[in-house]
């Protein structure tokens, strides 16, 4: 079963197959992996529920992210094995004016107050699935990975062809960088158990909508065993690993 299933009418049922969205695409022969804002800000700083989260952490998407983290937590010594690119994005720090929040200042009433523990910075990843030396940390002020960053060129320089997406927000950061990565030609796969939002609805909804036009909705188990049948030295003259 689908986690859009039971959001969607037998009207949006008919309509969609019977216009033949929701194709898959398939995967490519040269992945990356972007892991979108898995930071403290989004996660918390430990798994409680979400109403407990947000009260130190407004944007926290409480237990589901840490079920999300746990799953990545165990892909990622595939990832590593295979020595697949791997690329983490982060909110950048903001002018002490905050003159470059830009329209976030106007859409959240809760950004200016207080936010976080002591001991956890909101924008660094969280410790579970920590970058390693060979990773690349890109720092965004906008949802897409993609918008005023480096992460075109890069992925381009390495020549790769497939884009494996996961993180937060699914209706947000994730589905910016997955609508960009689509209008770049890539191949696009989001990672369902890696992939988390703040909500149910829009978490559901989201990825019905990215896997009806933009990318295809995998698991976990079945991105592993793509990247185990790749070579595992596809990137080596390119990355240290």
């Amino acid at each position: 079963m689908n986690p859009w299933d039971h959001f969607l009418t037998d009207r949006d049922r008919l309509v969609f197959d019977g216009a033949g969205y929701g194709t898959k695409g398939g995967f490519g022969l040269r992945p990356a992996l972007v892991i979108v804002d898995v930071n403290y800000s989004f996660c918390g700083h430990r798994s409680e529920p979400i109403l407990d989260s947000i009260k130190a952490w407004p944007n926290s998407c409480g237990e589901d992210a840490w079920r999300a983290i746990d799953s990545l937590q165990a892909l990622l010594p595939t990832v590593r094995r295979q020595h697949i690119p791997t690329f983490y994005t982060t909110a950048s720090p903001r002018r002490p004016d905050g003159f470059d929040a830009g329209g976030w200042k106007h859409k959240n009433k809760r950004a200016g107050g207080p936010v976080g523990v002591p001991g956890f910075h909101m924008d660094d990843i969280v410790a579970e699935v920590a970058p390693v030396a060979s990773d690349v940390v890109i720092e965004k002020l906008k949802p897409s990975g993609f918008f005023g960053t480096s992460l075109i060129g890069y992925l381009t320089d390495l020549g790769v062809d497939t884009v494996l997406v996961c993180g937060s927000t699914t209706g947000g950061c994730v589905r910016a960088t997955v609508i960009d990565a689509f209008s770049y030609n890539f191949k696009v796969s989001v990672i369902e158990e890696c992939t988390f939002d703040r909500g149910q609805a829009s978490h559901a909804i989201n990825l019905f909508d990215m896997n009806a036009k933009y990318a295809d909705i995998v698991s976990a188990s079945e991105t592993a065993a793509y990247l185990e049948g790749l070579p595992a030295d596809l990137f080596d003259h390119k990355i240290k690993f």
